[in-house]
């Protein structure tokens, strides 16, 4: 079944914990599993729009990204840095906070940013459809796209929902350390997208 296939794909793009996973992780920890949730939904919607590019051979799309994947990295990297510093340096508060509108459409949009800024991941859905022989099942590439959408969406309200549990657990102590290993992480990560733009 095509969309149990793509579902699958779906969530293998979004698990693997890099740079979004440990983001949406903190965000759920510091602001709760709205936040957590929003911030995937955000990095769900670019799967989907590259799982888009991959299923319907936008070939023009593709090399376009590909051919400005230097510039991608590079201001992806960047905004990584910010958002590592700022995780870094932020005090967790005295209450539990709770992500107000506003700012659950920012995370959604941060992490929408960051996962369209990495041109590898249209690279990685390419190789997966043409691995799993997707583009055989002609007439179904918004199945497929739907698929790779649901995927990732399921991944993330596990993981933001899981990761909720923990969150009436922790101390200020608890929470400061998580903002500076989180913060330190996404920052290594930025690093690395800048170093390897070259």
């Amino acid at each position: 079944m095509v969309f149990l296939r793509a579902f699958i794909i779906g969530i293998s793009i979004a698990a693997p914990v890099g740079p979004i996973g440990v983001l949406c992780i903190r965000r759920t920890l510091a602001n709760g599993r709205a936040a957590g949730f929003f911030s995937g939904m955000g990095a769900a919607s670019a799967d989907m729009v590259y799982g888009a590019i991959a299923a319907f051979g936008l070939t023009a799309v593709t090399g376009l990204l590909v051919d400005n994947a230097f510039w991608l990295r590079i201001v992806g990297g960047l905004f990584l840095l910010y958002l590592g510093i700022k995780t870094f340096l932020e005090k967790p508060s005295d209450k539990p906070a709770r992500a107000a509108q506003g700012n659950l459409l920012s995370m959604y949009t941060s992490t929408f940013f960051l996962t369209i800024t990495n041109p590898m991941t249209i690279l990685s859905f390419a190789a997966i459809f043409a691995g799993t022989m997707l583009g055989k099942d002609t007439g179904s590439p918004l199945i497929m796209v739907a698929g790779v959408f649901a995927g990732s969406a399921a991944w993330w309200l596990t993981l933001s929902f899981g990761v909720g549990i923990l969150r009436d657990r922790l101390n200020q102590t608890h929470m400061a350390w998580i903002n500076r290993i989180s913060g330190a992480i996404i920052v290594v990560f930025g690093l690395y997208a800048l170093l390897s733009g070259g």
